[in-house]
C-alpha cells in the first residue's frame, strides 16, 4: 500500500517580507489571520488580561476548533453508541448537547517519550483508537476514539510518532507499519547510523546517506544559521519517519496547517513538547519552561516566557516580539525533522557513534569534523538562533537576553508524558488518555513518575499559571497497588480539585502479549519485534481485546463523558458508576518500598490461568521468563 505524504510549502530556507510576521504575547494579545493558508495580516491587539495568566487561544486555533469540535460529533456518537452503556442513550445525549459545543466531551491523547519503545507502544494505542484500522470498530474495540479527539500531543519517541503521522498526511499506523515498495518509512531494523536499505527512499548506499545529511545541514549554515547535533540527528531520523525522498528535507511543521485534512478540521491538533534550558545551566528541573510546537505557533504558556511566535516564521530575527524592520523574515527553519529532533534531543548521542558505522576515509573525516565543533554540554540541545523571544517579557523570560533559545528533550524535566499543553485552561480538555511507555523502573517499565511530576508542578504557584491536575500517588504506591500494570483513572471526582482539571486515563506499558520494555536507547528494532510491540500497545488500549475486561469499551466511553455529565448536571449512569468504582484510584497510599524490583508477567497469561482456561504451554512460560532476563540485561 502506498503511503501518502504532504509537501512543505517551501523547498528550503527562504526569505519574506517582515510585514507578514506577527507575534502573540499572552499579556498583550496579538493574533494572526484565522485562515492558515492566507497571507498573515497586521496584528489585532487586544486588552491585557487582568492577571498574568494564559487566558486565551490564538485566533487560528480558535477558528480551527470550531471546525474540529463539530467534526468530532459523528465519530463520537458512533464510538459511544458501540460502547453500549447499559441504561444510557449516548446518541440522544450527544444530540441534546451538541447545540452548545462547550458541553461536548473534549478529548486529548498524550503519547510519552521513550525512543522506539514509546513510538511503537503509542502506535498500538492509536491503531486501536483509529476507526480506519480493520476490526477496530468491532464489539469491545475502541476504534473512533482518535476521530473523537481534539488534541494529540507527543514527546521524544512519542513525538516521532505524532510527527510521522502528520508528515505522512495523517495516514494510519497500519499503512506506516506495512510501508510500500522502495520506502524506508518505519523500517527500524537499520539504525540511523546505518541508514535505510539501499532500495529505500532513493538512497543508494551509506556514503550517499551521510553525504546527503551533511549537505542539508551545510545548506542551513550557508544560509547564515548555526547548526547543531540536532540538525544531523533530525535529518537522520526523518529517513525512518517521513515517506519522501531523502526523508523530506523540505517538509516543515507549519506546513501541516496548510494540509486540507487539517484545514477542514478532519484531524486532531498535533503538539510536540520540549523543555527550555536556561543560559549557563545544564540541569533541567520541574521549574524549567515547557515549550510547545503546534502548526500555528511555538511558545510557552508558562509565566516565564508567556508568549508565542508563529511557527512558520521561526528563524526570523525578533526583538521584543517584533520582527526587525530592516531584515527579511525567514521561512523553512521549522523543518519537521528538526522539530521532532528538538523534542527528542536526548538521542543526539546516537549521531556521535560514528566509529560504529563502518564509514571510512574522507566521508568519516568530514562527518567527524562537522561534529567536532560541539562540546559535551551541547550534545543534547537544539538551538533556536535567532531567539524568537529575545528581549521579550524581560522581567520573567529566562532567555530574554540571550541571542539563542536553547531547547532540549521534553522529558528531561521528568514530565515524560506531554500533558502540559493539554491541561492549559483555555483548551478546556475534559479527558486525557495518557499513554506511558516510560522506563522508570530497573527493568524498563513505567511507575507513574511522569504523572507525579506534572502533579507536583501544578502545585507550584511560581510555575503552574492556573493549571490544575488531579492528585497522583507516589511511585511506590503505583507499584504496590498495581496502578502501573492496568489502566487507572485519576481525578474522577471533580469536587476534589480546586480548579477544573481533566480526568486522566492512565495507560501504562505492560506485557500483555509480548515483552515491550526494550531499552530506550536501542538503536534498531527488527520488523517482527516492531509488530509485536505495536500489537502489545493495541492490547494495552483494548485490555487484550476485552480479555481482561469485556466492559472496557464502556468504561472508556464513561471516561470520555464524565466531565460533560458534570457540566450538564446529567446523572451518571449506573454502568459508569460501576466503571469508576473499578478503575478510579481510591486515594489510598502504600508507600512502602517494594521488596523486589518490579518484574511483571504476561497479563494475558494471567487472565487465562485465573479464568480456568488452559494456560499457555510450559515452553512458552520458560521462553517468556528467559526473555525477561535477556531484556533486563540489555536495558
Amino acid at each position: 500500500m502506498k503511503v501518502p505524504f504532504i509537501l512543505a510549502s517551501l523547498a528550503s530556507l527562504s526569505f519574506c517580507d517582515v510585514a507578514l510576521v506577527n507575534f502573540r504575547n499572552l499579556i498583550v494579545e496579538e493574533y494572526v489571520a484565522a485562515d492558515p493558508t492566507a497571507p498573515i495580516s497586521a496584528a489585532e491587539k487586544r486588552a491585557a488580561p487582568d492577571s498574568p495568566s494564559a487566558n486565551s487561544l490564538s485566533a487560528n486555533e480558535t477558528a480551527w476548533l470550531e471546525l474540529r469540535r463539530n467534526n468530532t460529533i459523528e465519530p463520537m456518537s458512533s464510538f459511544l453508541s458501540r460502547a453500549n452503556i447499559s441504561g444510557f442513550d449516548a446518541v440522544s445525549y450527544l444530540r441534546g448537547v451538541s447545540n452548545n459545543i462547550s458541553n461536548l466531551p473534549n478529548v486529548g491523547i498524550a503519547i510519552s517519550g521513550g525512543g522506539y519503545r514509546a513510538l511503537m507502544n503509542g502506535a498500538g494505542f492509536l491503531s486501536a483508537a483509529d476507526n480506519r484500522t480493520e476490526n477496530s470498530t468491532a464489539v469491545g474495540q475502541i476504534g473512533g476514539l482518535l476521530q473523537s479527539s481534539t488534541y494529540l500531543s507527543g514527546l521524544s519517541g512519542g513525538g516521532w510518532l505524532v510527527g510521522s503521522l502528520f508528515a505522512n498526511n495523517f495516514t494510519t499506523v497500519v499503512a506506516l507499519r506495512d510501508g510500500s515498495a522502495g520506502s524506508s518509512v518505519w523500517e527500524f531494523g537499520n539504525s540511523i547510523l546505518q541508514g535505510p536499505a539501499e532500495d529505500g527512499t532513493s538512497i543508494l548506499n551509506k556514503a550517499d546517506y551521510y553525504k546527503n545529511i551533511v549537505d542539508e545541514v551545510e545548506n542551513k549554515q550557508r544560509a547564515g544559521f548555526n547548526a547543531s547535533i540536532t540538525d544531523y540527528y533530525g535529518r537522520a531520523i526523518s529517513y525512518q519517519l517521513v515517506n519522501a525522498t531523502d526523508g523530506g528535507p523540505a517538509y516543515t511543521f507549519s506546513s501541516i496547517a496548510m494540509e486540507e485534512n487539517f484545514v477542514t478540521g478532519e484531524t486532531p491538533f498535533p503538539i510536540l513538547v520540549a523543555d527550555e534550558r536556561a543560559p549557563g545551566t545544564s540541569a533541567i528541573s520541574l521549574n524549567s519552561t515547557v515549550f510547545e510546537f503546534n502548526p500555528f505557533e511555538i511558545g510557552s504558556w508558562d509565566p516565564t516566557t508567556y508568549g508565542f511566535a508563529p511557527t512558520r516564521f521561526v528563524g526570523t530575527n525578533f526583538s521584543a516580539g517584533m520582527a526587525l524592520e530592516n531584515e527579511n523574515c525567514v521561512r523553512g527553519f521549522d523543518q519537521i525533522g528538526y522539530v521532532m529532533g528538538t523534542s527528542s534531543s536526548l538521542f543526539n548521542q546516537f549521531i556521535l557513534q560514528l566509529n560504529s558505522t563502518g564509514l571510512s576515509g574522507v566521508l568519516l573525516n568530514a562527518a567527524q569534523l562537522a561534529l567536532s565543533n560541539f562540546n559535551e554540554s551541547e550534545n543534547d540541545i537544539a538551538p533556536y538562533q535567532p531567539n524568537p523571544f529575545y528581549h521579550f517579557n524581560n522581567d520573567t523570560n529566562r532567555n530574554a537576553f540571550s541571542k539563542q533559545l536553547t531547547l532540549v528533550d521534553g522529558g528531561e524535566d521528568l514530565q515524560n508524558i506531554p500533558l502540559s499543553p493539554l491541561i492549559q485552561p483555555p483548551r478546556a480538555v475534559d479527558v486525557i488518555f495518557a499513554v506511558d511507555a516510560s522506563a522508570d523502573t530497573t527493568y524498563g517499565w513505567p511507575n507513574g513518575t511522569s504523572l507525579m511530576a506534572t502533579y507536583q508542578r501544578s502545585l507550584n504557584s511560581m510555575i503552574e499559571n492556573g493549571t490544575s491536575f488531579p492528585a497522583i500517588p507516589d511511585q511506590n504506591t503505583f507499584v504496590n497497588q498495581g496502578l502501573n500494570k492496568l489502566p487507572t483513572f485519576f481525578g474522577c471526582d471533580v469536587k476534589n480539585t480546586t480548579h477544573p482539571a481533566p480526568l486522566i486515563v492512565y495507560l501504562p506499558n505492560a506485557p500483555y502479549s509480548t515483552l515491550s520494555n526494550i531499552s530506550t536507547f536501542d538503536l534498531s528494532v527488527n520488523n517482527s519485534q516492531r509488530n509485536s510491540i505495536i500489537q502489545n500497545g493495541y492490547d494495552v488500549a483494548t485490555m487484550g481485546n476485552g480479555t481482561l475486561d469485556s466492559q472496557w469499551h464502556s468504561c472508556v466511553a464513561c471516561a470520555v463523558l464524565s466531565r460533560s455529565f458534570s457540566r450538564t448536571d446529567t446523572p451518571v449512569p449506573a454502568a459508569c458508576t460501576e466503571c469508576f468504582n473499578r478503575y478510579c484510584w481510591n486515594g489510598s497510599l502504600n508507600s512502602t518500598v517494594p521488596s523486589s524490583n518490579y518484574t511483571p508477567t504476561s497479563l494475558l497469561q494471567e487472565a487465562l490461568v485465573s479464568s480456568g482456561a488452559s494456560p499457555m504451554p510450559l515452553s512458552f512460560t520458560i521462553m517468556f521468563v528467559t526473555a525477561v532476563i535477556t531484556v533486563t540485561l540489555l536495558v
